[in-house]
């Protein structure tokens, strides 16, 4: 009897209990390794590094040509004083008139000698702010009368870090008027910068166009041109205006050597070395320092739909 009851204690309770023990510990294991996986770190060795990028100093041609956005606008009224001591005879001329060069505008009685003298225009123009009237005495240096001269210029604006090149600018200029007549030429070229910073280029446009104040028009100038000269990127250059640095690299693994080169003329893309470097030499394509540009490859993945991935240039 008691051989019969150890039997039924192993069936009922013993068994069962080992088969679940047995499960329970087949579960951890397939829930460590479906969610728990052992990991181990691996060390990452970088098999290449990033270097600066190395040209050659070649041979080629610079074109420094400069396109300004401007508009036509009118000469400044300025103001005409009297160089005669005397008494007003007469006044020939209104408020607001339109005169020509040589015009006669008042005679004015000198008091000595005493005679008629009359005061001319002194070019194309209208008359404003008229402050003489018949029998008035005026002297020299008075403000006697104002004038808006017929004649035009072209004034286009510049960035100031275009100002360098610039420097030396011809004295004429071509421009395009927008629905104008054909090409001419301006003369007196000459930069201007205000107080507050603001940068221009002007000319005077030739008294036989017929323009209109207000009209938008081009500004080209032809600034230097050179043909088979050394030539780098201004990219490679620390300075620009006349001179600047290069860093030169001999190849051999060791630091650049700084090196000063006397420039010429740039388009803002291209320089002329003038002395400094000889051709063949291997300089840095960038300064140190320089922030590459960053290039923007754009592509159209559906009818009217543009995509633009950035990359950065080394």
């Amino acid at each position: 009897m008691a051989g019969k009851a150890a039997v039924i204690v192993w069936r009922r309770w013993i068994f069962p209990l080992l088969l679940v023990i047995v499960l329970g510990a087949t579960a951890v294991a397939l829930v460590k390794i479906a969610f728990f996986p052992d990991q181990t770190v691996a060390a990452v060795v970088p098999e290449a590094a990033i270097t600066d990028p190395v040209i050659a100093v070649e041979r080629g041609s610079v074109v420094n040509e400069l396109s300004l956005s401007g508009n036509v606008a009118r000469d400044d009224a300025f103001t005409v004083r009297s160089e005669i001591t005397g008494a007003v005879a007469a006044v020939h001329v209104g408020e607001g008139a339109t005169v020509a060069a040589g015009q006669k505008l008042f005679t004015i009685t000198q008091d000595d000698p005493k005679k008629d003298i009359d005061v001319l225009a002194p070019e194309a123009g209208e008359i404003s702010e008229i402050a003489l009237v018949k029998g008035q005495p005026t002297s020299v240096g008075t403000e006697i009368y104002k004038m808006t001269p017929a004649r035009y210029h072209l004034l286009a604006t510049v960035e100031p870090v275009q100002l360098y090149r610039l420097v030396n600018a011809p004295t004429e200029a071509s421009v395009t008027i927008t629905g104008g007549p054909a090409p001419f030429t301006c003369t007196g070229v000459r930069v201007e910068v205000s107080p507050e910073g603001t940068a221009s280029v002007r000319c005077a446009i030739p008294t036989d166009q017929v323009v209109f104040a207000g009209l938008p028009a081009t500004l080209d100038l032809a600034l230097g041109k050179v043909e088979d000269a050394l030539v780098i990127p201004v990219t490679a250059v620390q300075g620009g205006a006349g001179s600047g640095n290069v860093w030169v690299d001999a190849g051999d693994g060791a630091d650049p050597e700084e090196r000063a080169v006397t420039l010429g003329v740039n388009d803002g893309t291209i320089v002329e070395v003038v002395s400094g470097l000889d051709e063949g030499e291997s300089i840095r394509q960038f300064v140190p320092g320089f922030v590459a540009p960053v290039q923007e490859n754009c592509y159209e993945v559906a009818p009217g739909v543009e995509q633009c991935d950035s990359g950065t240039n080394w």
